[in-house]
């Protein structure tokens, strides 16, 4: 665990939320029970449980952050009946809704981490201290409770909580991925088959192959990040070193941010804010399955192993060099797809469908310049950007990038046509 550590910290550096979109203190007291205030609370109750805005598993944040968005959608559900329920389909509407999903919240966070039940209460007590201690409250309980253990059931045994650390075989073979500095493992290879939340097959949207190594495709996305995501590059521009720094953070971490700014913004009622980040979640967890069945199945190297052993590619346009590193580390794992962009564009589609495509929204990064707040026009701009960031960080070559567009786009729109539908 002491290089799972070393690893997270590389990749979230920047540990401290810099606005009030990223927050990790105590929630706001909900007093009206349509605000959807309790759910962005949770949400960021979650980061909490996980350990900080540092946390050590983006893989298991990300079904974490499923099982308690979805787990509060079938608690509000139950007592205010509007959308298809998930895993509990009991009903009971004489329970209070706010407090029925901040309790379905805790029992899964508790569920999972119970180390953290002494936060977890404090952030319980403060959901719920201001609602009256009547009928429809204690319904509400007991309904939060029936929710959070039927998801917890269904998510029993899954293998989410196995050591992550796996050695990679070596090999000499051109175009197979081998360990990248400062890394000498490759992360989470159980995760490729993991259980979903949406999708019916792990391989259900697999990535075509990926281009020959000697092919034009190939040689224009080596060239590319061989100058653009150097370490000293002379070609990247300030705008594209400041987008690979902002977009470097957690994938779930930072489109959950947009999740909850798109929101507020919107001014969404409880359970239409429920069915939203129980939707993204679902589709951010389930992309990264998908994209490390991929990845896994490809088994394709990153372009700093690439660049360094570009004599061994058959390629005679590719042009070794010994001393290329890349911007930002690069993630211990295969380079096709771009999982970044995977969930990047599931998280995108799915807000995109369900708020439309022409809203607009402004965020932070917990790994941007400190005080940059970047404004964007759609989900989906946002979504080519957070791609794009990957090879200005030279750690994907543009087809990673690419192919993990399509995989997201599939990926939130069968999500959202398939679950959770209006009754």
């Amino acid at each position: 665990m002491k290089k799972l550590r070393q690893f997270m910290v590389v990749i979230a550096i920047g540990a401290i939320a810099i606005s009030s979109c990223n927050r990790h203190d105590a929630p706001e007291v909900v007093k009206d029970p349509n605000s959807n205030q309790v759910i962005l609370d949770w949400n960021e109750a979650i980061v909490i449980a996980m350990g900080g805005p540092s946390y050590q598993h983006s893989l298991l944040a990300s079904r974490i952050g499923a099982m308690v968005h979805l787990a509060m959608h079938d608690a509000i559900n139950a007592a205010r009946p509007s959308y298809r329920s998930y895993a509990y389909f009991g009903k009971n509407e004489k329970a209070d809704p706010t407090v029925a999903a901040a309790v379905a919240a805790h029992e899964v966070l508790v569920g999972n981490f119970p180390d953290k039940q002494s936060v977890l209460d404090s952030i319980l007590n403060v959901s719920i201290q201001q609602v009256p201690d009547t009928d429809a409250k204690t319904n509400g309980i007991a309904l939060g409770k029936a929710a959070a253990a039927a998801m917890l059931q269904i998510r029993a045994d899954d293998g989410a909580f196995q050591d992550p650390i796996a050695p990679v075989e070596p090999s000499s073979a051109a175009g197979v991925y081998q360990l990248v500095p400062p890394f000498n493992f490759i992360f989470a290879p159980h995760w490729k088959t993991m259980k979903l939340f949406g999708l019916q097959k792990q391989d259900q949207f697999r990535s075509v192959p990926p281009p020959a190594l000697n092919s034009d495709e190939y040689t224009e996305a080596f060239k590319e990040v061989q100058l653009r995501g150097q370490l000293q590059s002379t070609i990247r521009t300030a705008e594209q070193t400041e987008q690979a720094q902002f977009w470097y953070e957690f994938s779930e971490m930072g489109w959950n941010r947009v999740a909850r700014v798109a929101i507020a913004d919107k001014k969404l009622g409880l359970i239409e804010s429920a069915r939203v980040m129980a939707l993204v979640n679902m589709a951010l967890a389930d992309s990264y399955t998908a994209g490390w069945d991929s990845k896994f199945h490809y088994n394709l190297w990153r372009p700093f192993t690439a660049i360094r052993n570009a004599g061994q590619d058959g390629n005679t346009e590719t042009v070794v060099d010994l001393t290329w590193d890349p911007f930002m580390p690069t993630p211990p794992v295969q380079d096709y797809p771009s999982t970044h962009s995977v969930l990047g564009n599931a998280g995108a589609t799915v807000l995109t469908k369900l708020l439309g495509k022409n809203t607009g929204f402004s965020m932070t990064s917990t790994t941007g310049p400190e005080g940059l707040v970047k404004t964007f026009v759609s989900f989906l701009a946002a979504a080519d950007e957070n791609a794009d960031s990957r090879v200005s960080a030279g750690i994907h070559f543009r087809f990673a990038c690419a192919a993990g567009q399509e995989m997201g786009n599939k990926i939130g729109d069968y999500v959202v046509k398939n679950h959770l539908l209006p009754l």
